[in-house]
């Protein structure tokens, strides 16, 4: 096999890895990456899934991935977890939802990137 096959068909296996459905923080193929508390900020401007429903006193993790993205509560209460501000690229970072009701958010990098958590 020559050294241009090797290389090509390394590239090939390569694309084919990173495409494929695995557990990071764009697999999971459930719908809910990783053990049913994550969401994950999409290279394709997306967060997933949304929206995420978990129980009261559960933690999200909120899922970066290589495209940089934060994380904006639309409303304020006493119950509201802390924003996630700046570019957060290769990084998970997670938050405590103690309070049933709906939470919505919005990244600010990205117009129209938003998602909500709903607590029961």
């Amino acid at each position: 096999m020559s050294r241009s096959t090797q290389i090509l068909s390394a590239s090939f296996i390569l694309a084919l890895a990173a495409c494929g459905g695995g557990t990071g923080p764009y697999g999971g193929g459930s719908g809910n990456p990783g053990n049913g508390t994550t969401v994950a900020a999409t290279a394709g401007l997306a967060f997933s899934p949304n929206p995420l429903t978990v129980n009261s006193g559960q933690n999200v993790t909120f899922a970066f991935g290589p495209v940089a993205h934060n994380v904006t509560f639309d409303s304020r209460n006493a119950a509201t977890p802390a924003d996630i501000p700046g570019n957060n690229a290769n990084v998970s970072v997670d938050r405590a939802f103690t309070t049933p009701g709906t939470y919505q958010f919005h990244c600010t990098i990205h117009p129209g990137m938003a998602g909500s958590i709903v607590v029961r």
